[in-house]
């Protein structure tokens, strides 16, 4: 295992935020049809949502609550790949090395970190967008009216609703798809690439395998963290725990795979693009790589 090499924390924000807006403006669609997917009431596949969000609201549509999640996004990313870098500084060993558990660790801390600071807000107001989208006579008008209309009438822990589940989801995306994303990349660079940075191919296929590892992983974090940011989450779930509980007793253990199919395209797609175009800017900026 090649030793770790810190990254400077102003090329891992500006890497990490322009490979998050990229990331969530270009898979945006398929984060929408997700969402949509997983809030309560009839059973819609990815299809239906599609071609009736297409119908009444146009390609528009598909985009409703898009610019929070690329604000967002960016801003994740960059405290993502900072902290996810920091962690492990502390973390390798006396040789400057990082094994796979400590890895692991320090991508937990990570999510964790992202969650709290840049996840939680801007996914609660794209969910409640979202959310609101499908109605008749919307009220939001967009990512202001809607952010401002949110925290005047349920203060600013209205942005905060569903930390918890958002904080257990990134924890666990994290150190899940930073751990697989590592140890695969060590792997190849050291059986097929010894000492070679590795193509943008490469690059993109294993952030693509961890995107999927991820999906599976955490899955029903997810559904319960968007059923606890919808518009109706406070009249009908106490709190998290509530929330899975009425999922699995009310709607079977399967509910909490809802929107799989969407998500697992959306975060393969994101996994390969985030690591490439990241990578790509860190070589750009300082001419090596970050995650060794």
């Amino acid at each position: 295992m090649a030793p770790f090499k810190k990254e400077k924390p102003l090329h891992s924000i500006l890497a990490g935020t322009t490979a998050g807006a990229i990331e969530a403006f270009a898979t945006y669609p398929t984060e929408f049809v997700k969402t949509r997917s997983q809030f309560g009431g009839k059973r819609e596949g990815p299809i239906t949502i599609i071609r009736e969000t297409l119908r009444t609201k146009g390609v528009t549509g598909l985009y409703s609550g898009c610019s929070a999640l690329v604000v967002g996004n960016a801003v994740k990313a960059g405290v993502r790949f900072v902290t996810y870098d920091h962690f492990k500084g502390l973390l390798a060993d006396s040789e400057g090395k990082v094994s796979a558990p400590r890895s692991l660790v320090a991508g937990l801390g990570a999510g964790m970190t992202e969650a709290i600071f840049a996840v939680t807000p801007s996914e609660t107001i794209k969910t409640k967008l979202i959310d609101d989208a499908k109605r008749p006579n919307p009220q939001y008008r967009g990512l202001i009216h809607g952010t401002v209309s949110i925290v005047k009438t349920e203060g600013i822990l209205g942005i905060y609703r569903g930390l918890f589940p958002v904080m257990m989801r990134q924890g666990a995306n994290s150190a899940v798809r930073f751990t697989t994303y590592s140890t695969l990349k060590q792997f190849v660079q050291g059986v097929a690439r010894p000492g070679q940075t590795l193509p943008s191919t490469i690059t993109f296929g294993i952030g693509a395998i961890a995107g999927l590892v991820t999906v599976y992983t955490t899955m029903p974090l997810d559904v319960v963290k968007t059923r606890m940011q919808s518009l109706e989450a406070k009249a009908q779930y106490r709190n998290s725990f509530h929330c899975a509980y009425r999922i699995f007793t009310e709607e079977g253990i399967l509910r909490f795979w809802t929107g799989t199919t969407p998500r697992l395209t959306r975060l393969v797609l994101s996994g390969g693009i985030v690591f490439t175009v990241y990578e790509n800017i860190i070589r750009l900026l300082d001419g090596r790589e970050i995650t060794e």
